[in-house]
């Protein structure tokens, strides 16, 4: 699995890390699971941490296909960040950002954590890794 979640319970936010190499599928795969996480915890907001991907190979295609989906985080007022240090990363970042802006108005594309945490109004948030029982 190139993806895990984490929770800060303090600050409610739920944090999902994609690591490695990420394909349309893992993409996919890690788009569902995060809804599931999502309706687990009631979630003040949401990150999306993108800066340990190696390599991407995700189609534009599969980025409009996600975007048209309704957000893992119902609650369209509540923020979510995705965190995109690379150039490539950003680039269909913003592109799902731009797609899906109807239904994710308060969805943020950053490059630094520290940027997100800004947005997220957290300075030190402290991460615990949460896994769904199968």
């Amino acid at each position: 699995m190139p993806y895990r979640f984490e929770y800060d319970s303090a600050n409610r936010i739920l944090r999902g890390v994609l690591e490695g190499n990420i394909t349309d599928e893992a993409l996919r795969e890690f788009y569902r699971v995060a809804g599931e996480y999502a309706a687990l915890k009631d979630s003040l907001g949401s990150v999306m941490d993108m800066s340990s991907i190696t390599s991407l190979d995700v189609s534009p295609q599969t980025i409009r296909e996600l975007a048209s989906l309704p957000p893992a985080i119902a609650d369209p007022a509540r923020p979510r960040c995705i965190i995109a240090a690379s150039a490539q990363v950003f680039g269909l970042a913003r592109m799902f950002e731009l797609q899906g802006q109807a239904t994710r108005p308060n969805l943020h594309v950053v490059r630094t954590q520290k940027e997100a945490w800004a947005i997220l109004g957290v300075s030190k948030p402290k991460f615990e890794a949460i896994q769904i029982k199968r």
